[in-house]
């Protein structure tokens, strides 16, 4: 079986592509390297696996035609590729469109015109929900907690974009379901919520998770937006490369659903929290600072998973203490490059 995986050197690409290649598949890497770290993780991976690697842009899609071309027996594309930063679809809104939007449609239109059996595994958001502000939320010493909603938020809450993020990821989701729906391309689209591992360089505007770690192994300031009480459910990045792969094996059933993908409630942490469980792993006090509200931050999302439970048979399997034990590990091994990234 031959993969093709679109932003292949990210953070999620680069734990799939281990979990691929570990397991005989033939895999392809598309990627433009404009994300700081990536070219990192290409290098490590060269070193260590044996794949082709395509420098692409998702924008392009004769770019992505060729591809194909050269390609014909790809059975499984998954879309990594994305602009995935709130901040930056607020400064960039242009830029964020044509990445997250067009280059997925563009992608679709590749597999439908050169690949049309290939499965489309299409990585979204929870963040084409909007802020959720209508959701009734009781408020603790340290999180918010959902009211009467004790598995978290199902796929049945209407979306409802807030952001260029959100639009852009929207915008890209219908049209992956829609292809399914109008050419019968075998899509899944999952709305991803916080998702954490190891060769993931957080910054400040994305994966905070990370961030918080880095920005404490290596003595930098961690601002904390809001008051520390927002919660989200964590997903080890191993768990989703599960999810992912079962996924395939159950294209029959999940062709043109859409899946919330998350730690569930028993993963989840606010940020306050998650301080202190970085305490804790890392032995060391945390200094932090408060600013206000970032546009577009939700005071909780907590993914409801019953339905990929029960359509796809996956449930996260790794507890939040022992990934960030595994997250910790990578950072103390990496702090060198983690380093070097940051002030590039």
């Amino acid at each position: 079986m031959k993969w093709l995986v679109t932003g292949g050197a990210g953070f999620i690409g680069t734990s799939v592509l281990r979990r691929l290649t570990k397991e005989g598949y033939q895999v392809v890497v598309l990627d433009n390297l404009s994300r700081r770290g990536v070219l990192e993780n290409l290098q490590l991976l060269q070193e260590e696996f044996q794949f082709d690697f395509v420098s692409a842009d998702v924008r392009e899609l004769d770019s992505l035609r060729k591809i194909f071309d050269k390609h014909p027996d790809t059975d499984v594309v998954l879309h990594l590729a994305a602009q995935v930063a709130v901040t930056d679809s607020i400064r960039e809104p242009m830029h964020d469109f044509q990445v997250n939007a067009a280059g997925t449609f563009n992608l679709c239109e590749a597999i439908r015109q050169c690949a049309p059996n290939a499965i489309l595994l299409n990585a979204s958001t929870n963040k084409v929900y909007g802020e959720l502000s209508h959701l009734k939320l009781s408020e603790k010493k340290t999180r918010y907690d959902l009211v009467n909603m004790p598995y978290g938020i199902s796929e049945r809450e209407p979306v409802d974009f807030r952001t260029p993020y959100g639009c852009s990821k929207g915008t890209a989701e219908q049209y992956v379901r829609d292809y399914a729906r109008t050419y019968g391309l075998r899509t899944i689209s999952f709305r991803q919520s916080c998702i954490y591992g190891p060769h993931q360089f957080g910054f400040e505007d994305q994966g905070w998770v990370a961030w918080f770690m880095i920005a404490t192994a290596l003595d930098k300031p961690i601002t904390i937006y809001g008051n520390g009480k927002q919660v989200r459910d964590l997903l080890f990045v191993n768990d989703l490369v599960d999810c992912y792969l079962t996924a395939v094996e159950q294209i029959d059933q999940a062709m043109g659903e859409i899946y919330n993908i998350g730690g569930g409630p028993t993963n989840s942490c606010s940020v306050l929290e998650l301080i202190g469980y970085l305490e804790t792993v890392m032995g060391k006090k945390i200094r932090y600072s408060f600013e206000d509200w970032r546009a577009g931050d939700q005071r909780i999302f907590v993914c409801d998973i019953r339905k990929a439970m029960n359509d796809l048979g996956w449930q996260p399997t790794t507890p939040v203490i022992d990934g960030l034990g595994k997250l910790s590990k990578w950072v103390y091994d990496s702090a060198a490059i983690i380093r070097n990234v940051l002030e590039g």
